[in-house]
């Protein structure tokens, strides 16, 4: 009896030291990414500012001039401009809403919606700035710039700009795949070249292997093609992986359980709003998104 009891403990120990699995690697959240703020002597030129541009008002507040917002687009989600209204609610401009809070500038990019917002606030003689919207990092200089112009902020702009230029890594052969999945809505898809990720990837010196392979930004997501790229790490944001029910649900898609990320587990999550905001909280991604990956590879 008592070495039946003993065999069947070990039986278990041995059963439960073979199954054990590592966490998903989880979350780099919106909060733990601060946002960097430049001191300069300039003053700029506008007092109260609506910021429509995608991130655009994050810049602002980057810049140094975050007191003199008076609204916001729903992008910038910093806890800096929780007192700062919202003026596009559901991406969709309110011009009464901007008009009450009296702007002498407005900031807006291609994205700005809907159009006839954008041409009934350029009648009101308000002064109105077209910024550009890239998605890729190393373009979020050029916007940051952009903005400092407009505020008539340029040494500002330039020292802001700056940051992303004294960001350096190492190159590493960890695998990565970013997928965008929403389970919620069906959708799953694998980022290639141009999704924006890869552009957060290569800068910390990881290997998107998908943008190695697909030529368009966003390609459905099918078992041959994960199994053929091997990841070692998939990078997701976190809504995304929530929408799917967590790892769990995450290892039942097709082809994720036949790849090295999902037989290891090792899953990357950042916050929606940060991952491809664009914006000065990039640069500070980076290393902890590199340490995020280097940490879920191991």
């Amino acid at each position: 009896m008592k070495k039946t009891l003993v065999v069947t403990l070990i039986s278990t120990l041995l059963v439960s030291g073979c199954t054990t699995q590592k966490s998903v690697v989880s979350d780099i959240s919106e909060t733990s990414i601060a946002l960097p703020i430049v001191h300069t002597s300039e003053s700029p030129i506008a007092q109260r500012v609506v910021a429509l541009a995608n991130g655009s008002a994050e810049i602002v507040a980057a810049l140094g001039y975050g007191h003199v917002l008076v609204g916001r687009d729903v992008a910038s989600t910093i806890p800096e401009l929780k007192d700062v209204p919202i003026d596009n609610p559901g991406h969709a401009i309110s011009v009464e809403k901007v008009l009450s809070q009296n702007p002498d500038l407005i900031l807006f990019d291609s994205n700005s919606s809907p159009s006839s917002a954008i041409q009934t606030l350029r009648t009101r003689g308000v002064r109105i700035v077209k910024i550009s919207n890239p998605f890729n990092l190393t373009a979020v200089a050029s916007k940051e710039k952009e903005v400092a112009s407009a505020l008539g902020t340029p040494h500002a702009g330039l020292a802001l700009s700056e940051q992303i230029s004294q960001s350096s890594y190492p190159k590493s052969p960890i695998k990565v795949a970013f997928l965008y999945v929403r389970g919620t809505s069906a959708i799953y898809l694998i980022g290639g070249k141009g999704s924006g990720a890869d552009s957060l990837l290569s800068a910390i010196g990881m290997r998107d292997v998908g943008a190695e392979r697909l030529a368009h930004p966003f390609n459905a997501m099918t078992a041959e093609e994960l199994i053929s790229m091997q990841p070692d790490v998939l990078l997701l944001m976190t809504k995304g992986l929530q929408s799917v029910n967590g790892i769990e649900g995450l290892l039942k898609l097709p082809g994720i359980a036949q790849t090295p990320a999902g037989k290891n587990r090792a899953v990357v999550t950042v916050d929606d709003s940060l991952l491809l905001s664009f914006g000065p909280r990039s640069v500070a991604l980076l290393p902890q998104l590199r340490a995020a990956i280097e940490k879920a590879s191991q």
